[in-house]
């Protein structure tokens, strides 16, 4: 599955979560750091919903720009 992630600096590194994952976040000092943590964070949500027995929910989020007068 492909889920979106959120990234945003911090003062010490980055931060991500994920809005289809509720509780879902990671951080790391760098942004390829901090996907990586990200990517480990979600599937150890993934098998704790499984285990739980929780349906895992679909991706649905995404993610676009607008443009409004400066």
């Amino acid at each position: 599955m492909r889920y979106l992630i959120v990234v945003e600096p911090t003062s010490t590194g980055f931060s991500a979560y994920s809005p289809d994952l509720p509780g879902c976040v990671a951080t790391g000092r760098t942004r390829e750091e901090v996907e990586q943590q990200m990517r480990e964070a979600i599937e150890f949500h993934i098998d704790g919903l499984r285990e739980d027995g929780y349906d895992v929910p679909p991706p649905k989020s995404y993610s676009t720009y607008v443009e409004v007068p400066a």
